[in-house]
C-alpha cells in the first residue's frame, strides 16, 4: 500500500496535470480576441480557393509541427506522468509553432517541401492588427489546419485553444528522428504514433489526410519499380512522370489520391483496397496487417472516417502543448520576440 507521502505526491501531480489541461479551451479567445477565428477562416478559405493544394500544405505544416519533439507519457493516468514533463517548457514541445521560425526546422530535409508559411504570416498580421500579442501562432496553425479540411469538403471539429509559442526550434536531427519516413513498415508506423500517444486507428485516420495533396517522385519511386503490391496500370501511369533513375524527375509531383485529389473524402481508402496507395507507408495500412479492417471501415463510410479523423486531429493537437506562462505569444510567427 502506498505511503501517505507517496499519495500526497500523486495527488499533487494529478492536480498539476489537471491545471495544465484546463488551459486549452475552444472558447479561449472569445473575449480577448473574438475576431480571430473568422480571420483565420476567411484567409484560409481564400487561399484554398485560389490554390486547392494549399489546403493540404497547411494541414501538413501543422502535422510536422506537432510531431517533432512531441512527448507523450507512458500512460494516460495522470498520477504516472513523469516529473520532468511538469517542469516549465518553452524551447520546443509538440504543437508550438516552432516550424514557423525562420531557419532551424524549416531547413531540415523532411521539411524542404513544406509550404504555407505565407498564409500563416498573413493571418498573424491581420490578427495582430486587432488583438496585439494575444493569439499564438501555434493556435493559428492548429485552426488553419481544421479550416483547410473544411474548405475542401471535409469534417469540422471544435479546436481546443490556448497554446503558446516556443522560444526555440528542434535541430535537423530531431526533425528527422521525429517524422516517420514513407519507407516505414506498418509496425514501425504504429510504434511511431504510439510514442506520441496515438493509436493504430489514429494512424489510419490521420493518414487519410493523403486524400488531398501531392508527393514528389523521389518519395514513391522505389514503390513504383520495386514493390509488387501495386496495381500495374496505376504504376505504369505514374512511371511516365517518375523515371527509374535517381536524380531524374525527383521533384515531379503526383497526387496522393488520383481519384479526387482536391476533395477531402474517403477515396484514399478505396484506393488502398485496390493497391493504389502512392507511398509505401500508405499501402502498408492495407497489406494483410492489423489495420486492414480499419481501412475497410473508412473506405465504406465517409462518416466513420470523418469522425475518426476529427478525433485524431484533436488528440494530435493536444500533445504536450505549451500553456499558461510557458513559452510566449510571438509578435511575428517567423521569429522569437526580442
Amino acid at each position: 500500500m502506498a505511503s501517505a507521502s507517496s499519495l500526497g505526491l500523486l495527488l499533487m501531480l494529478a492536480a498539476l496535470v489537471s491545471t495544465a489541461t484546463a488551459h486549452l479551451s475552444p472558447t479561449f479567445y472569445d473575449t480577448s480576441c473574438p475576431r480571430a477565428m473568422s480571420i483565420i477562416k476567411s484567409t484560409v478559405t481564400a487561399a484554398v480557393n485560389n490554390e486547392p493544394r494549399m489546403g493540404a500544405s497547411l494541414l501538413r505544416l501543422h502535422f510536422h509541427d506537432c510531431f517533432v519533439q512531441a512527448r507523450f507519457h507512458l500512460t494516460n493516468h495522470p498520477v504516472f506522468f513523469f516529473y520532468f514533463d511538469l517542469m516549465p517548457k518553452s524551447s520546443k514541445q509538440g504543437c508550438d509553432a516552432s516550424i514557423l521560425l525562420a531557419g532551424n526546422e524549416r531547413n531540415a530535409a523532411p521539411n524542404f517541401s513544406v509550404r504555407g508559411y505565407d498564409v500563416i504570416d498573413s493571418i498573424k498580421t491581420q490578427i495582430e492588427a486587432v488583438c496585439k500579442q494575444t493569439v499564438s501562432c501555434a493556435d493559428i496553425l492548429t485552426v488553419a489546419a481544421r479550416d483547410s479540411v473544411v474548405a475542401l469538403g471535409g469534417p469540422s471539429w471544435s479546436v481546443p485553444l490556448g497554446r503558446r509559442d516556443s522560444t526555440g526550434a528542434a535541430t535537423a536531427a530531431q526533425v528527422i528522428s521525429s517524422l516517420a519516413p514513407s519507407t516505414d513498415s506498418l509496425a514501425q508506423l504504429i510504434s511511431a504514433y504510439a510514442s506520441k500517444g496515438l493509436s493504430a486507428t489514429d494512424l489510419v485516420a490521420l493518414s487519410g489526410a493523403h486524400t488531398i495533396g501531392m508527393a514528389r517522385c523521389r518519395g514513391f519511386r522505389t514503390r513504383l519499380y520495386n514493390e509488387t503490391n501495386i496495381d500495374a496500370a496505376f504504376a505504369a501511369a505514374l512511371k511516365a512522370n517518375c523515371p527509374a533513375t535517381p536524380g531524374s524527375g525527383d521533384g515531379n509531383l503526383a497526387p496522393l489520391d488520383t481519384t479526387t485529389p482536391t476533395a477531402f473524402d474517403n477515396a484514399y481508402y478505396r484506393n488502398l483496397l485496390s493497391n493504389k496507395g502512392l507511398l509505401h507507408s500508405d499501402q502498408e495500412l492495407f497489406s494483410n496487417g492489423s489495420t486492414d479492417n480499419t481501412v475497410r471501415s473508412f473506405a465504406s463510410s465517409a462518416a466513420a472516417f470523418g469522425a475518426a479523423f476529427a478525433t485524431a486531429m484533436v488528440k494530435m493537437g493536444n500533445i504536450s502543448p505549451l500553456t499558461g506562462t510557458q513559452g510566449q505569444i510571438r509578435l511575428i510567427c517567423s521569429a522569437v520576440n526580442s
